[in-house]
């Protein structure tokens, strides 16, 4: 298990306190997500359905992505009525989101024992210069990102897990394979790099070099990393896991559909068996009409929070 020099002093001196945790035990609680989906809910029915379905989490927010889209308005914090709700309904883990820099929602979150926080470029941001400095709470977080340097910046903040951004509740994968393909892209330049050149590039990044130097030498993030950001079919997923990716978040794409138990089913099918086309496609087959999407996009959630 990767262990960064920034949390040795953080475990030594600070373990076993209320409000802390170790990044070391944190990460590897994300870890145990790993091939799996994640999926958006928004009542505690919809919990049901993505547990049935097989999700290995849920995601509870007041309104999916499309609807915040959609609707307008100022996103912030789930109620945590709601979030309890859905804790007590189901066997699985329940994340919820926080608007980037509001470490006041995250406290609460972290106070009714949320399994997962994500501070979410989804909801409308808090703090357009500080990001939730998350080594303070025991609560493991995610975190977006478009690229290698929002990536490890965010790891070097405490988050224990990334996804791509992409552009949620869009229904468009077009973004989160971009975000992939950077990302992946940027790791292999890493590794021909010499160590000097490396310190060069983590003063680029904005990224300490201790956590450059072992994203090259691991040859990838040294955290779990999840697809997010318009995954809404079986294909989808498929493709993003084909690119390397830890598993999915999916939002809008399965209750958005006309079948949603029989979408989130398929979905988790592609996920596990991303790369066997016939399997998928016969999970594929009869799914009814899936969320429409949007293929031109005026207002940017990716471009929050850098």
């Amino acid at each position: 298990m990767f262990i960064p020099i920034w949390d040795k002093p953080f475990n030594n001196n600070e373990i076993g306190k209320k409000n802390t945790g170790s990044w070391i035990v944190k990460s590897g609680l994300a870890q145990m997500l790993k091939g799996g989906v994640i999926m958006d809910v928004s009542s505690v029915e919809q919990a049901k359905i993505a547990e049935e379905a097989g999700a290995v989490a849920v995601m509870a927010l007041e309104r999916i992505p499309a609807d915040i889209r959609a609707q307008g308005g100022v996103a912030r914090m789930t109620d945590p009525e709601l979030i309890l709700k859905i804790m007590e309904a189901v066997t699985i883990p329940v994340m919820a989101k926080v608007r980037i820099g509001h470490f006041a929602e995250a406290q609460i979150l972290e106070s009714i024992g949320v399994d997962f926080i994500d501070e979410s470029e989804v909801l409308t941001p808090a703090d357009n210069e500080n990001h939730i400095n998350k080594h303070k709470f025991s609560v493991p977080f995610v975190c977006g990102a478009r690229d290698l340097g929002e990536a490890l910046r965010r790891i070097s903040e405490g988050a224990a897990m990334i996804r791509t951004k992409g552009e949620a509740g869009t229904g468009n994968v077009v973004e989160a394979v971009k975000h992939i393909r950077t990302i992946n892209k940027q790791i292999k330049e890493l590794q021909y790099l010499t160590e000097d050149e490396l310190y060069s590039k983590a003063k680029e990044l904005q990224a300490p070099f201790e956590l450059v130097k072992m994203t090259a030498q691991l040859g990838r993030l040294p955290v779990v990393n999840f697809a997010a950001g318009g995954i809404a079919t079986p294909a989808d997923a498929s493709l993003a896991m084909q690119l390397g990716v830890d598993g999915i978040f999916v939002g809008s794409g399965i209750f958005k559909s006309s079948n949603p138990l029989k979408v989130a089913r398929s979905i988790v099918i592609a996920t596990t068996y991303y790369n066997d086309p016939y399997t998928i496609s016969q999970h594929y087959r009869g799914l009814g009409e899936l969320m429409k999407g949007m293929d031109k996009i005026s207002d940017l959630m990716q471009i929050r929070g850098v």
